[in-house]
């Protein structure tokens, strides 16, 4: 460095830069330093992580967008065939495609999978409640002094309160409460939404539409944080396409329609609105010149509803939630990041619901956690976000039960072709099972029929088991 330095101090002083154009002069200037000391500016950035593409003034904003009971069948860049989804499509271009991204049977379960990092038997208690002893990816993000925000369905329990201590300091939510359905009032039309410490007056919501106030709401956020310079996390999980099955504000039946009433009808209509509003939201951070410094993450809770049939890749697959079988957990994954993620790529690394947390710490460079996280069960696919590379999973491994208190974990672990269920767990205790996306786990294969590689993949996911069951 010090050579190049008395190179151009040197250069300077001579009378030639009389007659040299100054265009001359700034040219073998820049030149020096750029390519000259390359070795040095290297040496200086070598420390950093290769996935660390902030500065210290400048950290990555990072997005998540998460659709409630949308499956793996449903957006057309996964082979959907029934709906129309040209932003998800478009994300899925311009980012990179994940086909082996797996959730809990169940929304609440997942969510907790999601934000802590650990597997349910840890720590899931009740169906819409977290225990607030817990830390979020929302702490982790307030931690390393981010300005964090939740929009859309919370389902966590415990209100302001609650919110807060997990992370997020501006919020606007349908169901903060762990309350009984008859009262967490409408989802969509005139939706009641609890808003920084409040709810909104129904004067205010009434015939509005929730996803379109929850959008509003986490764009003026974003907003305000980029006219300050703060980087932010911002998590928005989306209203549709829950049921009950309702009209959009783009069907001509969503003014005189009847909040009490449900008709599958309509789920075309709510997914393509769902895939308006994402739409929405990334022309608006392209408007604010935010794609090249901002992750985000698209992909769903959980299998769709079993009401609904739909056509994929030439199948009919019927919507899983509820289910462990691979309709009922396998949901779409996109990861989009302008100029850093590979456009129009395909992964099929193994990945859970538990993974998100260590990988937004690595791919955000967030070098230290402070007290009280506890041990976490995610591994990290970051590498996988950039680079054609596999993880260190092998396995992919779940603990569900609706309520915990009367009925027993349903265990099992499983790659992309095989899963095996633990001794214990329900009908289907003990199956080893052979997987195919657009269908059921029905057809368990009998020890007595197993090939040599698959008893072999037997023996290694039996040791997964023991794993968490030791």
């Amino acid at each position: 460095m010090q050579k190049c330095k008395s190179f151009v101090i040197g250069f300077l002083q001579k009378e030639i830069y009389q007659v040299v154009h100054i265009e001359l002069l700034i040219f073998f200037t820049l030149f020096f330093f750029s390519s000259g000391c390359k070795k040095d500016l290297n040496a200086k950035s070598s420390d950093a992580s290769s996935l660390d593409n902030t500065t210290a003034s400048k950290k990555l904003n990072v997005l998540i967008l998460l659709s409630d009971d949308v499956g793996y069948e449903i957006p057309t860049c996964d082979g959907g065939q029934s709906y129309l989804t040209p932003n998800i499509d478009k994300l899925a271009r311009n980012g990179r495609l994940f086909t082996q991204c797996h959730a809990s049977p169940k929304c609440s379960p997942s969510r907790q999978m999601l934000l802590t990092g650990k597997y349910n038997f840890r720590n899931y208690v009740d169906w819409g409640y977290l225990d607030p002893s817990n830390k979020t990816i929302g702490n982790m993000f307030r931690d390393a002094r981010y300005a964090t925000c939740y929009t859309g369905k919370w389902q966590l329990g415990g209100g302001d309160s609650s919110i807060q201590t997990f992370g997020f300091q501006r919020y606007s939510v349908w169901q903060p409460f762990n309350v009984s359905a008859k009262d967490e009032g409408n989802r969509y039309k005139g939706a009641t939404i609890y808003q920084d410490g409040a709810y909104l007056p129904e004067q205010v919501t009434s015939n509005k539409y929730s996803e379109d106030e929850f959008t509003a709401y986490l764009l003026s956020f974003i907003d305000s944080v980029t006219a300050l310079r703060e980087p932010f996390f911002a998590f928005y999980s989306l209203i549709n396409c829950h049921s009950p099955f309702q009209p959009t504000p783009d069907d001509h039946k969503y003014q005189t329609w009847d909040t009490t009433k449900s008709d599958k009808k309509f789920f075309p209509s709510m997914v393509q609105y769902h895939d308006k509003k994402i739409g929405e939201i990334i022309s608006h951070l392209d408007s604010l010149g935010l794609l090249r410094n901002t992750l985000i993450l698209y992909f769903g809770d959980n299998g769709t509803n079993t009401q609904i049939s739909s056509q994929f890749n030439g199948f009919t697959v019927n919507g899983g939630k509820g289910e462990t079988n691979e309709p009922g957990t396998n949901v779409p994954l996109i990861a989009y990041h302008k100029g850093t993620i590979p456009a129009g790529t395909v992964s099929n690394v193994l990945i859970d619901f538990t993974d998100f947390f260590p990988t937004l710490k690595e791919y955000a460079h967030i070098l230290h956690l402070s007290g009280g996280y506890g041990k976490k069960d995610g591994i990290s696919f970051a590498p996988a976000l950039t680079l054609d590379i596999d993880t260190t999973r092998t396995f992919i491994y779940d603990s569900y039960s609706i309520d915990p208190a009367k009925k027993p974990f349903v265990r099992w672990t499983q790659n992309a072709t095989y899963k095996l269920y633990d001794t214990g767990s329900g009908p289907q205790s003990g199956q080893f099972v052979r997987i195919k996306k657009e269908k059921p786990d029905s057809d368990p294969i009998p020890d007595s029929s197993l090939t040599r590689k698959q008893r072999q993949i037997k023996s290694e996911m039996l040791k997964e088991l023991k794993k968490y069951n030791s």
